[in-house]
């Protein structure tokens, strides 16, 4: 692990190398935007055909339907029944995750390496980086015991909470109009009898708040980790409201968590 570390480490340094004419003392910062952009290149494809899983598990839903009046006094044959459908349909309920998931090393890479204070038994040089006045392995805490909410250090972090609030309000607000668009073909009074439909309801009902968790993210992580994590919600909000445009909540629900 301390190997693969020390060549991250070695990317980053070089990344930030490149961009040093650009942006200065803050080529690092911008090197881990441009890691993070990389990153969710790579894992697009999977996004794209996310969406097209949610497009076709849209598609299933008059069929869903049926087999709900189908079998509405057998929830266990309703069960099968919907399943079978995906199965021959080669339709996945865990499709929209697996954006998600790639992504998670990249950022427990970036955390490991802005909290380790020796990488491959040498001082870790890159903690003393920054983003204009912040340090990158520094915490929101650090800032506020060093000027405090509008120090130096205290307006990068409000810079990161005003970029994650906003996202987080688009969100919300595209969430809340895809509900209200979806809520005749998710409603009636057998819903809860569909496989799946208890947790679903409850998603639907949690799942608009759940950017706003980001800003306890970028307030407890190191500043890098916090970076990748800016970066990838926004390009995440700008990606899914181009490929979910006409896909009902109903079917895209899970793919909002990526």
């Amino acid at each position: 692990m301390s190997g693969f570390v020390s060549l991250f480490a070695d990317l980053v340094g070089s990344l930030a190398d490149l961009l040093e004419p650009l942006f200065h003392a803050s080529a690092t910062a911008a090197a881990i935007v441009l890691f993070t952009a990389c990153v969710r290149l790579l894992v697009h494809p999977l996004s794209r055909a996310s969406a097209r899983g949610q497009k076709a598990r849209a598609k299933l839903s008059p069929q869903i339907a049926e087999l709900r009046k189908k079998h509405a006094k057998n929830p266990e044959k309703l069960q099968k029944a919907v399943l079978e459908l995906h199965a021959a349909e080669k339709v996945s309920p865990l499709s929209g995750c697996l954006p998600s998931l790639f992504q998670l090393p990249a950022f427990f890479l970036l955390y490991h390496l802005f909290s380790s204070s020796s990488i491959g038994g040498e001082a870790n040089a890159l903690l003393k980086h920054k983003l204009f006045e912040a340090p990158l392995g520094g915490r929101w805490a650090d800032a506020l015991g060093d000027g405090g909410v509008f120090g130096a250090q205290g307006l990068v972090y409000l810079a990161l909470f005003a970029i994650v609030a906003g996202v987080a309000t688009f969100n919300f607000r595209r969430t809340k109009a895809q509900m209200a668009m979806a809520a005749p073909a998710i409603g009636g009074g057998d819903a809860q009898q569909m496989p799946g439909m208890g947790a679903m309801s409850t998603m639907t009902k949690v799942m608009p708040f759940m950017s706003f968790m980001t800003l306890f993210t970028v307030a407890f992580v190191p500043l890098a980790a916090a970076l990748y994590v800016v970066t990838s919600t926004t390009w995440s909000a700008v990606e899914r409201a181009f490929l979910y445009r006409d896909v009902p909540y109903g079917a895209g629900a899970l793919a909002t968590a990526g």
